[in-house]
């Protein structure tokens, strides 16, 4: 074992006393960072080169600072994005969402679908709609304007239409005409705060984490949003804690002009989005 090796083991065990989820990743992420190369060839780093900078950075993680604060990238399906402070961290589970997203627009009859991403951070799920379903129109909004400096970083040269606002009045242009509205939008209560890790409540910006006393303020008010901006038959996507899977997809109500509104489980099982479809005339 090299002295990297030696010291990857010693912070994989800090980081796990320090309650951090994944040690051993982020140990031999931010070995692999520091060093310039992948984590597969951590082995191959001569002893001479070590960087004692290494428990520099594995302080920042051990007080709970996001990995990918401290590297400044976040991977997303194929995406590799900047973040950093200001800016909501995108999560494993929000591929789900995406996914089901791109199988919904890939089967409607729609040559160049109409896609709109509401609450877009980073700009995870915009980017990667218009990446993996090539011929859509993707348009994105995002009010923060910490957010949206990492937002442009990440655009910068895509063809996606970036727009400062709020998700409740945006793409006033765009009613009736999109065939996907798809949202990550804050959920938490403002009484889970003492639960929610760390990383997040620390972080993360509190615009992009909670949404009133039972979490659902903003989803209830982009229902109305995804009804304006959708046309006959357009499908909505919404994110959502696990614990309200129960919930959600009440709110895209018959009586609201819905159809076919359900739950969806994430990659481990969870109820983790909502879908429904604007009803026909």
């Amino acid at each position: 074992m090299n002295l990297l090796l030696a010291e990857v083991a010693q912070a994989t065990q800090r980081l796990a006393d320090a309650g951090v989820p994944s040690p051993r990743t982020d140990a031999e992420e931010l070995a692999a960072h520091l060093h310039g190369v992948k984590r597969s060839e951590l082995h191959t780093v001569p002893d001479a080169d070590f960087d004692a900078r290494y428990w520099e950075v594995v302080a920042r993680r051990e007080a709970r600072e996001p990995l990918q604060h401290i590297t400044g990238r976040a991977y997303f399906r194929y995406l590799e994005l900047q973040v950093g402070p200001g800016v909501f961290v995108p999560r494993p589970e929000t591929e789900s969402v995406v996914g089901w997203a791109i199988d919904a627009v890939r089967a409607m009859d729609v040559v160049e679908p109409c896609i709109v991403d509401l609450c877009t951070g980073s700009g995870a799920i915009a980017l990667a709609l218009a990446q993996e379903v090539p011929r859509s129109r993707v348009h994105a909004v995002e009010l923060s304007e910490d957010a949206l400096t990492w937002t442009r970083k990440n655009m910068e040269g895509s063809r996606v239409d970036l727009r400062q606002g709020d998700a409740l009045t945006a793409f006033p242009d765009l009613d009736g005409q999109v065939d996907l509205v798809v949202s990550n939008p804050p959920y938490i209560p403002l009484t889970e705060w003492e639960y929610v890790a760390p990383e997040a409540r620390d972080h993360d910006p509190e615009l992009a984490l909670f949404s009133g006393e039972d979490g659902l303020d903003l989803i209830r008010g982009l229902e109305r949003t995804a009804h304006r901006l959708l046309r006959p038959g357009g499908v909505v996507v919404v994110e959502h804690a696990d614990t309200q899977g129960g919930q959600v997809p009440w709110i895209f109500t018959e009586e609201r002009g819905w159809a076919d509104a359900a739950d969806h489980p994430d990659l481990n099982n969870r109820p983790r989005f909502a879908t429904a479809r604007k009803a026909l005339p």
